[in-house]
């Protein structure tokens, strides 16, 4: 492959990368969670989270509630209450919309252990919808030996 059209494919998966987010598997958003502190009890249920209401994509957008609220990022953190959709942070977890759309989920984490100290797991439908009183994904695999 000549130089030129590998430097045209690079700057097309950067683009389509871009658009797209990151997609965490179960295993890398364990390690993030347990490395941000989040108790080790509770990361199967941020999994089953991040699995039903993102697909754990971090870019992640529904612009479907009926109170014309939006969903953001991996952990889908609503507008109405959490999140600034202007420029200037704010709301609750003083941090803006588009900051939960990123790759490096710090303000994800931080947010979403604000909301947990209000409304428990009880925030999020998927986790009442989905994981509440059934199987949550199995995170053994993700700490061999580690812990």
């Amino acid at each position: 492959m000549t130089t030129m059209k590998l430097f045209v494919v690079t700057i097309v998966l950067a683009i389509l990368s871009s658009a797209y987010g990151k997609i965490f598997t179960k295993c890398e958003l364990a390690n993030v969670l347990f490395n941000n502190g989040f108790p080790k009890s509770q990361i199967p249920d941020w999994i089953c989270i991040a699995e039903h209401e993102s697909a754990f994509n971090t870019k992640a957008i529904n612009r479907q509630n009926d109170d014309g609220s939006v969903d953001y990022g991996i952990f889908q953190i609503n507008s109405r209450y959490w999140c600034s959709e202007d420029s200037t942070p704010g709301k609750e977890c003083n941090v803006t919309c588009e900051e939960l759309l990123d790759d490096d989920i710090r303000d994800s984490l931080a947010c979403i252990k604000i909301i947990y100290n209000v409304h428990h797991f009880h925030a999020w439908v998927a986790w009442r919808n989905k994981c509440d009183g059934k199987p949550l994904p199995s995170i053994s695999e993700c700490f061999r030996g580690d812990l």
